[in-house]
């Protein structure tokens, strides 16, 4: 992950978040998931999006699992 991605990772958010305790802050969109999201990057820019379906569906199921509306 760059600096910038990591970066941004640790600031503040308003968006659907699932709260990991009481004196945690929420989980942002772009650090949940980082093994579904990781693997489908890897294949769009390897294979193209239109040949990594299974993949953008399991990483938008995780999103679903954790809250977040996809």
């Amino acid at each position: 992950m760059s600096d910038l991605a990591a970066a941004s990772c640790d600031g503040e958010t308003s968006g659907p978040a699932a709260l990991e305790g009481p004196e945690k802050k929420p989980l942002k969109p772009c650090c949940a998931c980082p093994e579904t999201k990781r693997a489908r990057d890897t294949c769009i820019i390897e294979k193209g999006e239109e040949n990594c379906g299974p993949l953008i569906e399991a990483h938008k199921e995780c999103m679903r699992a954790l809250g977040f509306k996809i």
